[in-house]
């Protein structure tokens, strides 16, 4: 029978070990690769209906997947101006001035992307950003996507005049007369100003999703581990993939949040596995904490604020109980934990629901961020068989090496230096898998792979924050390829450059590891396979 896909003329780089191997040209068929071999070999297995690439030397790997993301709440949140590029109030001013001059009447100015440092001093506040918001009815996404600033008029549209309280650690914080400032914290206050404006209809997230994942596809990204269900998030990748529009792999993970009954976590446990071919249900996220620069993360120390001191769970207890049922249903979890007490606490309850289960299959539990944590945290990983899920672009883009930054001056100096620690926990044994949080960050892989190897910003004459923690080139490859394959149980199958493996290939101009750390964002993707089909192909091929 003949291939499906033919590439010849190219460098076959494995993930696994870094080699290239001895090997010019790959065929696959029915979406697996089914044929390493050289060019003559190969291409003796092309039919009339197969198609072939000459790569011209190009390095082939396994295929790019982005360990954490939010491909359609994402799609659906990044509408309106994008402030992500703004490094002060000046810029975040004149950005939502311009937009706001577009707009008909009464019409609500949508942004996304705001980075808490271009506050400097003044308060994360409506005030602060000054009269471009007075009248308009302006709701503005924090970067962390755990925070939104909401206009006065906004606050009208939503009936908000003072604080609430919420099953969750959310917050609608108020100044010292009871007055909301605009500033919301964490989704259970966020959902009150969202369900008030209007909202894109089904056709339009469908439309911006699969635009978005086609922008990924040309960056090389085969894949994702996608974090989220919310909405209609399930529908909208059954109706893409119906379409034939869904250009990555991806694994998603509904989320579980305080006050979930047993209900809920029952029919979280039955969606597992529900799907289609390049999609499917397969584990939970949920919450320890919320960010380090809201001071909503859950910290062993007060910030310098008094802040982050709670979980985001109210009763932490129940948590732990929510894990220890999940695990014994053999759903892998993945949970979102910050601060040192967050991260603590999730262990915790991993290795207590490791005991209760007294042996079985195991089940491939996940933390993800980790912001800062001590010494005695990092070997846990290993111990416990527990990934951890890190996203490098964040310390790159939203810390400074001389930690002058709202993140570092509120963890204050000691653990401000124990930030992001990618390196200490390879070393220490445990699978570390790399992502970019987008739409929090930019989601281009060859950007993440960059950023955990320099730990630069995007101004690459600014010194590196923890260079310490700096990954090797092959380490970097690994925590796109091999380990997220792992942490999915997928890696007898992805991952790697094998024949049965899923033909899910990435083709770079060069070979990753031999670029230099500066110059790895730049380096062309010239093909992205999914499924054994292209869904980016460069020009010249």
């Amino acid at each position: 029978m003949a291939s499906d896909l033919v590439l010849l003329s190219a460098r076959l780089l494995d993930p696994g070990t870094g080699a290239l191997l001895p090997y010019t040209a790959l065929a696959a068929g029915g979406g697996r690769i089914t044929r390493l071999g050289d060019d003559r070999e190969i291409r003796s297995l092309a039919g009339a209906a197969t198609t072939v690439i000459d790569l011209k030397g190009a390095v082939v790997t396994a295929g790019f997947t982005d360990g954490h993301l939010h491909p359609v709440s994402g799609a659906e949140r990044t509408r309106g101006v994008d402030l992500s590029g703004c490094r002060d109030l000046a810029a975040v001013r004149a950005a939502l001035a311009e937009r706001a001059a577009a707009l008909p009447a009464g019409a609500w100015l949508r942004g996304w992307g705001l980075d808490p440092n271009c506050f400097g001093d003044a308060p994360v506040a409506a005030a602060s950003v000054g009269p471009v918001l007075d009248g308009v009815p302006a709701l503005i996404d924090l970067f962390d996507g755990h925070s939104v600033l909401a206009s006065a008029r906004a606050l009208e549209h939503a009936g908000i005049d003072g604080p609430r309280r919420f099953e969750q650690a959310a917050e609608i914080v108020c100044d010292g007369a009871g007055r909301p400032t605009g500033l919301l914290l964490e989704d259970a206050a966020c959902e009150l100003v969202e369900a008030a404006a209007p909202r894109p209809t089904e056709a339009e997230v469908r439309a911006r999703t699969a635009e978005v994942l086609r922008e990924m596809a040309a960056t090389g990204l085969t894949g994702g581990h996608a974090m989220d269900a919310n909405g209609a998030s399930l529908a909208v990748l059954a109706a893409l993939e119906a379409e034939d529009a869904l250009p990555l792999r991806l694994r998603v993970a509904p989320w579980c949040q305080p006050g979930a009954d047993a209900d809920a976590v029952a029919e979280l446990i039955r969606v597992q596995g529900t799907g289609g071919r390049l999609w499917r249900v397969a584990g939970v996220k949920m919450f320890m904490d919320g960010t380090i620069d809201n001071g909503t993360a859950w910290l062993e120390r007060p910030d310098c604020h008094g802040e982050s001191t709670h979980a985001f769970w109210p009763d932490p207890d129940r948590y732990r109980r929510v894990v220890g049922e999940l695990h014994r249903a053999g759903v892998p979890t993945a949970t979102h934990a910050i601060g040192d007490a967050a991260v603590r606490h999730v262990l915790d309850s991993v290795e207590k629901a490791q005991a209760q289960a007294r042996g079985g299959a195991p089940v491939r539990h996940r933390v993800e961020h980790i912001e800062t944590v001590p010494d005695d945290t990092v070997p846990r990983f290993a111990r416990l068989g527990v990934t951890a899920s890190m996203q490098p672009t964040h310390c790159c883009e939203y810390t400074r090496a001389d930690h002058t930054d709202n993140w570092s001056r509120r963890l204050g100096e000691e653990r401000a230096s124990r930030a992001f620690r990618c390196r200490d926990l390879w070393e220490a044994g445990a699978r570390v898998v790399l992502g970019s949080d987008w739409p929090i960050a930019p989601y281009p892989p060859l950007g993440v792979m960059a950023g955990a190897r320099h730990r630069r910003p995007g101004d690459l004459s600014r010194p590196p924050h923890g260079p310490e923690q700096a990954l090797t080139p092959l380490q970097a490859l690994q925590g796109i390829t091999v380990n997220p394959a792992w942490t999915a149980g997928e890696e007898r199958e992805a991952g790697r450059l094998a024949v049965g493996h899923r033909a899910d290939l990435t083709v770079l101009a060069d070979n990753p590891l031999d670029v230099a750390d500066t110059g790895l964002a730049d380096l062309p993707v010239v093909l992205t396979v999914t499924d054994g089909r292209p869904t980016h192909r460069a020009a010249h091929l």
